[in-house]
């Protein structure tokens, strides 16, 4: 039996920090897990710069509101959850992701969540468990699944490699060069051949 593990941002939908970074004019909130593979300190700083200039929850949710999924996202999801099933694996956070798995067919998600002050300040998050992503495909593994996994960040080389098999999709040039071993695509048609003939 299979299922298959996909990140969300970079995959299915934009990166809403880099969306957020344009609509506040913040640069530095540009930075992703492509560029700083320790979640918890890249989170941290992130929290620093929304209390620095005074956002919130709410202003967060205003540009997600305006984002939508990648061309050819929802497709993909549904021809590939008429082969199998699919789980999105990712860092984000409920209080983020829910308006985009709506426009995404509501596909099954685990992710983390926000802790949110009555004023909308955001104090602190809850990450579900430590290494989310390869801890959640170990657990698949031991309950008589094998697991085939794509993503684009630092963060997801762990549940890639502990994968039958295994894709990068829509890397960065550093991530590629740094993993030759694994395939790399560009677009949904060429990861969802892939996934096919791995199922």
């Amino acid at each position: 039996m299979n299922i298959v593990c996909l990140d969300m941002e970079g995959v299915l939908v934009p990166e809403i920090w880099i969306a957020f970074a344009e609509a506040s004019g913040i640069p530095e909130l540009r930075r992703t897990t492509r560029d700083e593979p320790d979640y918890n300190k890249l989170m941290n700083w992130r929290l620093g710069i929304l209390k620095e200039h005074g956002l919130g929850l709410r202003e967060i949710q205003r540009t997600i509101a305006t984002i939508d999924p990648m061309p050819g996202a929802k497709d993909f999801l549904d021809a590939l959850r008429r082969d199998t099933q699919v789980i999105i694996l990712s860092d984000t956070f409920e209080q983020f992701a829910m308006p985009l798995m709506e426009k995404l067919g509501w596909p099954t998600l685990f992710c983390n969540t926000l802790q949110v002050a009555g004023s909308g300040e955001i104090t602190g998050f809850t990450m579900r468990i430590p290494q989310s992503k390869l801890t959640t495909v170990k657990a698949l593994q031991s309950i008589g699944y094998e697991t085939i996994a794509a993503g684009d960040s630092y963060n997801d080389l762990g549940m890639i490699r502990a994968s039958k098999a295994g894709f990068l999709f829509k890397s960065t040039d550093k991530i590629k060069a740094d993993n030759p071993d694994l395939p790399a695509f560009e677009t949904f048609d060429e990861l969802l051949t892939a996934i096919r003939a791995a199922l």
